[in-house]
């Protein structure tokens, strides 16, 4: 899509190159993603207090120091259901397209999912439980560590990270020697598997279905940890670090992203009627009640 004359280069965002001919539903596709700046519209005001404060605060000893809260999956039990349920209470503060429930969000994914995947149930799954470690913000974390985009930590940060490296000014690891040159902490093409990627609800739900065992296949997981990775999947970012084997991993996640993102809207579908289906999949992908 051309930029226009007047949008500064850090306010494009390059999802937008990789949208579908239409969107799945009412809401014009250029309204997705709009990060554009009005201290009179409150929902861009929280959108952009929200990534402001994640971009000030996560530096690379934050996310060590979450990977070692949250993977130790101490913080309490549940079924994948009741979970799910908790985010009936969650409005994503860093999301300018929905302020319903992330439930809602949920559902319409996975719904969608099932309608061009008939075949793949485990695929359905995916889509539901696709934002499942924003329970995290239950559990005395701010949202600006739980939601939004991610991005790599330890070295520069990328020019097309929402707001641009502009927000980062206050961010410690900006001005760090060891981490904000072009490789900074990393060996060149080291890897997806090797980066530090900013504390979300996208890797720790990853690690959170490695540590209980799930059986949706990799490909699925795959898709979860790295759905908000919008500097990499969409931005076009960091294949300095990237392998080859890095590329089949794209496509899978650019294939779940149209779904992910085209697909909010404010039709909310039949929550309780659609459970039996969902229940079936949890019973057969990750059942009983999990650590977290």
């Amino acid at each position: 899509m051309p930029t226009e004359v007047n949008q500064p280069v850090s306010m494009i965002d390059p999802s937008q190159l990789l949208r579908p001919e239409a969107a799945f539903n009412d809401k014009p596709i250029e309204a997705f993603r709009d990060y554009s700046i009005d201290d009179g519209d409150p929902i861009k005001e929280r959108v952009r207090r929200t990534y402001y404060e994640q971009h000030t605060n996560m530096t690379v000893d934050l996310v060590k120091q979450k990977r070692e809260k949250w993977l130790k999956f101490n913080h309490f039990k549940a079924t994948i259901k009741d979970a799910l349920i908790k985010l009936n209470e969650l409005v994503d503060e860093s999301d300018p397209d929905s302020d319903l429930p992330n439930i809602v969000h949920a559902f319409q994914t996975a719904e969608r999912i099932r309608e061009e995947h008939p075949d793949e149930d485990w695929y359905h799954l995916t889509g539901l439980i696709h934002d499942l470690g924003k329970v995290m913000a239950f559990y005395d974390e701010p949202q600006w560590c739980v939601v939004g985009d991610t991005f790599v930590v330890g070295c520069k940060w990328a020019d097309s990270i929402v707001y641009g490296p502009e927000s980062f000014k206050d961010n410690p690891d900006t001005y760090n020697p060891k981490y904000n040159t072009k490789y900074g902490m990393y060996e060149p093409n080291c890897g997806l598997d090797k980066l530090w990627i900013s504390w979300s609800h996208d890797e720790y739900l990853y690690q959170f279905l490695q540590h209980n065992k799930a059986k949706i296949p990799l490909k699925g997981q795959y898709m979860i940890r790295y759905h908000s990775f919008y500097p990499w999947h969409a931005g076009g970012d960091y294949r300095h670090l990237t392998t080859e084997k890095d590329e089949e991993v794209l496509q899978w996640v650019l294939d779940f992203n149209k779904y992910d993102l085209y697909t909010k809207s404010e039709k909310v579908p039949d929550i309780e009627a659609l459970w039996p289906y969902y229940e079936g999949l949890i019973e057969k992908y990750i059942p009983g009640v999990c650590e977290f």
